[in-house]
């Protein structure tokens, strides 16, 4: 019978040691969030995401707070995507321009003598939808091309609205990895610049620049809980697809508190589970998920983790926990129907698993232990974000309105 239980655990057992902070001050140098809030605050249109409160919700789960970081208002791009395609262009271009020693303004890359110096460029990406979509947006901003590679099963709207910033889309008759390695071979073929969250032997400075430029996310977070009155979350839940997002957002939080910093949970969709695989196997390297990939959560469909990501999840991570498709899709309902009193949220598949995984952790039987194991209860204050609006309308009201992804009657609430 197949395995259907909303939560999937284990406990990191290297978390606790005194495993050596290199890998976080290369890739999370201190004050990085300052540099990349310089760049993105200099975007037209650019405002702090807003930081949302489940005040009603986390009531009744029997929490002291449920703090949502919400990434649909980013930019109208409906995805955090932006800060890290957006911040490693930049970064590119300065190093291009001989300009890495200091900070300059972005107006001054795209100015006409900048563009003279750089001559003709073509920025390549392979994308689940939303990183594709933030590339060809900074593409198009310095009016430069862009081509970006989908696997097979990326829907219609999600290659329309990178079709939407001028990019041409490229159909890979495969998975995401394979999206990958074509548009890395046809990049190097035709000249391309590729700007990728995932690395790579040879191919590491960009994916880091990646992952730097979502710092901008973090800094505004702890702004957001300070004018709340706290110090920080008690606890993280992040998604992780190839690992970029979780590996940053647990870099920050541990170069910033140390020992002292939020218990970190990494929650993958149980279909394509990379991160937990290779934790679970053990020998301290990144593997890859055998299987079709397939979920609902398009932004997660990854079957290999970005090595660089991976080796600070594995070293600072508390726990990784994977979950099946119906608990993305109660979370996108508890989202889009909130009790009285709580703001509405838009969250797309990607976005509200890790809702639907803290509900069910709270009021399953089920995930009794892991409850326990994580002391969640009335002294708690939980993030999460919400990394994606509505990127694929069509799905989105299946889920929403039709109620397709059903709860199983054995572990329903209510």
């Amino acid at each position: 019978m197949k395995d259907v239980r909303p939560v999937t655990w284990i406990k990191n057992p290297r978390s606790g040691e005194n495993c050596s902070m290199d890998v976080v001050e290369k890739v999370i140098p201190p004050g990085i969030s300052r540099k990349t809030r310089e760049l993105h605050r200099q975007v037209l249109g650019y405002r702090m995401s807003p930081l949302k409160g489940l005040d009603n919700l986390s009531s009744i789960l029997g929490l002291g707070g449920i703090w949502v970081k919400d990434e649909s208002q980013r930019l109208n791009l409906n995805s955090f995507k932006v800060l890290g395609g957006s911040f490693a262009i930049y970064s590119y271009l300065k190093k291009r321009l001989g300009y890495m020693d200091r900070d300059i303004p972005f107006t001054v890359l795209t100015s006409p003598e900048a563009r003279e110096k750089l001559g003709d460029l073509t920025f390549a990406a392979a994308t689940d939808g939303n990183h594709g979509r933030g590339v060809a947006w900074a593409a198009g901003k310095l009016g430069c091309p862009a081509v970006i590679y989908v696997h097979k099963d990326t829907s219609r709207a999600r290659i329309e609205a990178i079709e939407e910033y001028g990019a041409k889309v490229v159909v890979v008759d495969g998975t995401y990895d394979e999206a990958v390695q074509q548009a890395s071979l046809d990049a190097k073929n035709n000249g391309w610049q590729i700007i990728e969250d995932t690395s790579w032997e040879g191919y590491e400075e960009i994916p880091i620049w990646v992952m730097q430029g979502y710092t901008t996310m973090y800094a505004e977070i702890q702004e957001q809980l300070s004018a709340q009155g706290f110090i920080k979350p008690t606890h993280i839940f992040i998604q992780a697809g190839v690992g970029a997002l979780a590996g940053s957002l647990v870099g920050f939080y541990k170069g910033l508190f140390g020992l002292e910093a939020p218990k970190l949970i990494v929650t993958e969709p149980t279909n394509a589970a990379c991160i937990f695989e290779s934790a679970r196997i053990g020998d301290g390297k990144p593997h890859l998920f055998e299987g079709d990939l397939d979920t609902i959560m398009a932004g997660l469909s990854c079957g290999e983790p970005n090595p660089i990501a991976w080796e600070i999840l594995r070293d600072f991570s508390d726990y990784f926990i994977t979950c099946p498709d119906y608990v993305a899709a109660k979370g996108m309902r508890v989202y889009g129907v909130p009790l009285e009193g709580d703001p509405f949220i838009v969250s797309g598949e990607s976005g509200a698993v890790t809702l639907g995984a803290l509900m069910f952790i709270m009021q399953s039987p089920d995930c009794a232990e892991l409850k326990e194991a994580l002391a969640l209860g009335p002294n708690s204050q939980v993030l999460l974000v919400n990394t994606e609006g509505n990127t694929d309308p069509f799905h989105f009201r299946r889920v929403v309105w039709e109620g397709s992804d059903p709860v199983p009657a054995e572990y329903r609430s209510i």
